[in-house]
């Protein structure tokens, strides 16, 4: 239950401070005083969208509170615990605007996005427009009304669910059978060539050592008369770097004298006559083991051939060979195997079924909840001074099932007797569908389990005794939980448990709008305007006996 609205800097108005209680509550006021002001701003603490326009001129931006009470409120409260913000026994929706635009939400004090704001806002108040009877013109409209009045906008959703995720599939089913056999094609190349690369069998760093390999093969002959030569040169006899190596040790010793310098001479060419006798002696290894193996190298050079062939064939490195390989093999991965056409084609019938049987339970619920509809808004409009026209829920099953479901919704009227019942913008005149669009809101009303209704003058175009009936209907709405109507009408005035009246104040400079509640004699005077323009003693009398009745 909405227990307080706070409104700053918003259109016309500077500064406004509103409590509210349960029962209905009325807000009335001459024409352009600024009435709906209100719920435009309240709609805004709710999600509404909003602009820079909005902020009142010369301000910075705008600021709603709204405050409500939620001990009674069992999803609301298992909203916030989920979204985890405090969930006690009130909760306050806040929004502010900037003048250049830029909106801000808050719930409980903490920043929350639009769509959070409009999801527990949603919870909380159920808005019926004065155009609402513009919207009952479409068949959409139609089936969302049927649905919330079954209750049954779990299993819409579920409808909505299966219908997507079998359609998914189904796409994907005929995207896969309109390219099935350019698919096969494909799938048949990849497993050859991926059958001759694993043929190839290509190891890793084996191309490395093979062209290593192949390139000491081709060059034995001269790589072991190079060997020789290096062996000579050595080791080999008169005058080779071992012999010379060995004469300069000999002069470094016989000198008289040795100098620090000369020892570290004798000593560096030591080591080196070290370093070439072993340097000899892994020659003369490698020389002993060395073979010439023309056989090898054909078997190499084979080798080689085969896989620079390959490479060449697919336009790419011999060594990116293993690369496109693995990208071939996850190409066949991806194209499945060849039955994944017969698989898709399963599944989608099993979805199929799934979605049947959603949309088939769906189905009675509308078909049951249908006539129960049908007769509640009768039986208002009997009352409403339409006693004899009759409204119908036709649902025509669809050829083809769609998201909504397997039949089409559509509100049908017969305005008089013997007459077929028709599309409502086929017969009903204005006045006639304004009365049909209330008493479908009031009825549907009735079932909601939204703790606060508001109407924005849904009796336009109605007056008289009607008028009397809708302020009886809205009053007992009001009894069973919380009722905020703006309205023309005295006698829904009349009827309300309380009354707001706003007022247009100008100081030369500047408009503004202000509210207040009504108390006893300011009531009757106001009920009195509203029946007459001016206030007779006449029409005060009336007033205060309307009140009376009330």
């Amino acid at each position: 239950m909405l227990l307080h609205l706070s409104i700053s800097q918003f259109t016309l108005v500077d500064q406004l401070e509103l409590e509210f209680g349960p029962g209905t509550s009325t807000l009335t006021g001459e024409t352009g005083a600024g009435k709906s002001i209100t719920l435009d701003a309240l709609g805004l603490a709710l999600g509404d969208r909003g602009n820079g326009d909005l902020v009142r001129a010369g301000a910075k931006r705008a600021d709603i509170h709204a405050t409500f009470d939620i001990s009674a409120h069992q999803d609301a409260r298992a909203w916030l615990e989920e979204q985890e913000m405090d969930a006690g026994r009130e909760v306050i929706l806040r929004r502010t605007i900037s003048a250049d635009g830029r909106s801000r939400a808050y719930i409980n004090g903490q920043p929350v996005t639009l769509m959070q704001l409009r999801t527990l806002g949603e919870q909380l108040i159920d808005i019926h427009s004065q155009h609402e009877h513009q919207s009952l013109l479409k068949k959409d409209t139609h089936r969302r009304l049927l649905d919330e009045y079954a209750h049954a906008e779990a299993q819409s959703a579920e409808v909505r669910i299966h219908y997507k995720t079998w359609q998914d599939q189904y796409r994907r089913y005929r995207k896969l059978a309109d390219s099935a056999e350019e698919t096969q094609a494909r799938r048949d190349l990849l497993e050859y060539q991926l059958q001759e690369l694993e043929q190839l069998d290509l190891k890793p760093s084996e191309l490395e050592e093979l062209e290593s390999e192949q390139r000491q093969l081709a060059n034995a002959g001269d790589i072991l008369n190079g060997s020789y030569q290096l062996a000579a040169l050595l080791n080999g006899g008169e005058g080779d770097i071992a012999e010379q190596l060995h004469r300069a040790l000999q002069l470094v010793s016989a000198m008289p004298e040795q100098s620090p310098a000369l020892a570290e001479v004798a000593q560096m060419l030591d080591s080196a006559r070290i370093q070439i006798d072993e340097a000899g002696s892994t020659l003369s290894r490698h020389i002993d083991r060395f073979e010439m193996d023309p056989e090898r190298l054909a078997e190499v050079e084979e080798r080689l051939s085969a896989i620079y062939s390959i490479a060449r064939k697919h336009r790419v490195q011999p060594d990116q060979l293993p690369e496109l390989q693995q990208q071939w093999q996850q190409e066949l991965e991806e194209i499945g195997a060849p039955d994944a056409l017969d698989k898709l084609a399963s599944e989608c019938e099993r979805l199929e079924q799934d979605f049947r049987k959603a949309a088939g339970n769906l189905s009675k619920l509308r078909s049951a909840a249908a006539r129960k509809l049908a007769d509640a808004v009768n039986a208002q409009l009997a009352d409403l001074a339409m006693p004899h026209a009759r409204v119908e829920l036709a649902l025509t099953a669809l050829e083809k099932p769609t998201a909504t479901g397997l039949e089409e919704v559509e509100i049908l009227i017969a305005t008089n007797p013997g007459q077929p019942a028709r599309a409502l913008g086929k017969i009903a005149s204005g006045g006639e569908l304004s009365r049909v669009s209330l008493a479908i809101q009031v009825v549907t009303a009735q079932t909601s389990r939204t703790p606060t209704l508001v109407f924005d003058e849904v009796d336009v175009g109605i007056g008289g005794a009607t008028g009397d009936v809708v302020g009886k209907l809205l009053r007992q709405l009001g009894e069973r939980g919380q009722v905020i109507c703006v309205t023309h009408l005295a006698q829904v005035a009349a009827r309300a448990h309380r009354q707001y009246l706003v007022e247009k104040h100008s100081d030369g400079e500047a408009a503004f709008v202000a509210l207040r509640e009504l108390k006893d004699g300011e009531r009757s005077a106001e009920v009195a305007r509203m029946l007459g323009g001016a206030a007779t003693a006449q029409s005060l009398a009336h007033a205060e006996e309307m009140l009376a009745r009330a």
